[in-house]
């Protein structure tokens, strides 16, 4: 396993809880806090986009119920 420098955990409605990490190679990880063995992987340049993108809704649709 990378080693790996996690965030606090980011909760909303307090039982959604995620974590952000980097590594020395500059990967960013993103994991359930607690599974922080099972993660999702990328280049830091790919999160900031995925954060961008959600931010200015082009993740909206997967909210409707």
């Amino acid at each position: 396993m990378p080693d790996i420098t996690w965030e606090e955990p980011y909760c909303a409605e307090g039982s959604a809880c995620y974590r952000i990490g980097v590594d020395d190679n500059g990967n960013s990880y993103i994991a359930i806090a607690g599974r922080e063995d099972t993660y999702l992987t990328d280049t830091t340049d790919a999160l900031r986009q995925l954060i961008r993108d959600i931010k200015a809704g082009k993740a909206d649709h997967l909210l409707a119920d």
